[in-house]
C-alpha cells in the first residue's frame, strides 16, 4: 500500500456547486474505497450535521457511504474502520485543536501511510503538511502544537492569491509567506490556487487543475509551478 492523498485548494471554484469541480480529482481515490469518514472540525460557524449533509450532497454522484466522525462514540475506531478520510475547510486552528483533543493526529498519519485514501480541502489541506504555520486563518483557539499530519513534508497555503485590493495597505499573501521563509528558509511552501490540487501517489507528487501553483522557499519567492508539474522532489 502507498500514500494516496489529494489536497484541494478549495471546495468551490467561483460560483460552482459545492465540490463539483473536484469530482474528477476525487473519483480515482474512491475506486477501492466505499466507506468514508468525514471530519468536520474546521466548521466552527456551522452545525456539524449541516456540514456533513453538504458534503454528502456534493459528492452524491460518487455514491459513497459517508458518515461524520462526530456521529461515532469512538472517533479513533470510526477512523480505523473507514476506507477513506475526508477533511473539510473552515478554521485550521480549531481543526487541529480537535484532532489533538481526540488523539487523531498520529492515527490519521499512520492510516494514510498504510494506504488509506485522504482527501482534504482548504483547512483539510493545511493540516496535511508539516505544520499549520502558513494557514490564512485567525488563531481563534490554541492547539497543543502547530505540528500537523506530515503527509506532505512541506507547508501548504490553500486559496493562494496575491491580489491587493485598491486602497488596502495590509500585507499581500506573498509578503506573509516571505515572512515565513525569512524565519524558516529551508522549508518549502506551496501556494495552491482555487481550482487546483496536489495529488500524492506513493513517492510521486503532481499538480492538478487549470492554474499554476507557487513556490516559496528561501530566496525563491512566488515561483510559478505549471499545471502537470512533477513535484516528487519535494517529498525527499
Amino acid at each position: 500500500m502507498t500514500v494516496n492523498a489529494l489536497l484541494l485548494s478549495s471546495s468551490r471554484v467561483g460560483d460552482t456547486p459545492y465540490l463539483s469541480h473536484a469530482i474528477p480529482f476525487i473519483k480515482p481515490l474512491t475506486a477501492d474505497a466505499q466507506k468514508w469518514i468525514f471530519i468536520p472540525y474546521a466548521g466552527v460557524s456551522m452545525n456539524y450535521d449541516t456540514y456533513l449533509a453538504s458534503v454528502v450532497t456534493g459528492l452524491s454522484e460518487l455514491k459513497l457511504d459517508i458518515s461524520g466522525i462526530h456521529q461515532h462514540p469512538d472517533p479513533r475506531q470510526a477512523l480505523k474502520d473507514a476506507d477513506g478520510i475526508l477533511i473539510g475547510g473552515g478554521n485550521t486552528f480549531h481543526l487541529l485543536h480537535e484532532l489533538y483533543k481526540y488523539d487523531l493526529v498520529q492515527l490519521i498519519r499512520e492510516e494514510v501511510l498504510k494506504g488509506k485514501p485522504y482527501i482534504g480541502w482548504s483547512a483539510g489541506s493545511n493540516v496535511s503538511g508539516l505544520s499549520i504555520r502558513t494557514t490564512n486563518d485567525m488563531p481563534i483557539i490554541e492547539p497543543p502544537s502547530f505540528a500537523a499530519l506530515n503527509i506532505l513534508p512541506f507547508q501548504l497555503n490553500p486559496h493562494y492569491s496575491n491580489y491587493r485590493a485598491p486602497g488596502h495597505n495590509g500585507e499581500t499573501r506573498a509578503q506573509r509567506l516571505l515572512e515565513f521563509t525569512r524565519v524558516d528558509p529551508i522549508t518549502p511552501v506551496i501556494g495552491i490556487v482555487e481550482g487546483s490540487a496536489l495529488w500524492r501517489q506513493g513517492e510521486t507528487l503532481s499538480l492538478l487543475g487549470e492554474n499554476p501553483a507557487y513556490l516559496f522557499c528561501g530566496e525563491q519567492q512566488e515561483i510559478p509551478i505549471p499545471v502537470g508539474s512533477d513535484l516528487s522532489h519535494l517529498l525527499k
